[in-house]
């Protein structure tokens, strides 16, 4: 199983980020997949998840109407379209499944700041 990240990096507050989740080693379409993230000295903490076929999504109060996740099951792929950035929302993004064990991947870096 591999989960990879991308798509962090600097951006000011007010602006937009688009992550993805590349993923492999499993049936990425039949597993509902998650976003979390952890900020310096902070605890991990859910931030979206969606099911299997992108029908149902839930995010945390603190992203909801900024974060939309959605996921790409012909390319493996999930994403976090992150817009209306605030300088809580940096952090290290991660990727997760639970297949009966959680896997996370490297985790991608957002940082908010003027």
């Amino acid at each position: 199983v591999q989960l990879v990240e991308s798509g962090g990096g600097l951006v000011q507050p007010g602006g937009s980020l688009r992550l993805s989740c590349a993923a492999s080693g499993f049936t990425f379409s039949i597993y509902y997949m998650r976003w979390y993230r952890q900020a310096p000295g902070k605890e991990r903490e859910w931030v979206a998840r969606i099911s299997s076929d992108g029908g149902i999504t839930n995010y945390a109060d603190s992203v909801k109407g900024r974060f939309t996740i959605s996921r790409d099951n012909s390319k493996n792929t999930m994403y976090l379209q992150m817009n209306s950035l605030k300088p809580e929302d940096t952090a290290v993004y991660y990727c997760n499944v639970d297949l009966g064990s959680d896997y996370w991947g490297q985790g991608t870096q957002v940082t908010v700041s003027s």
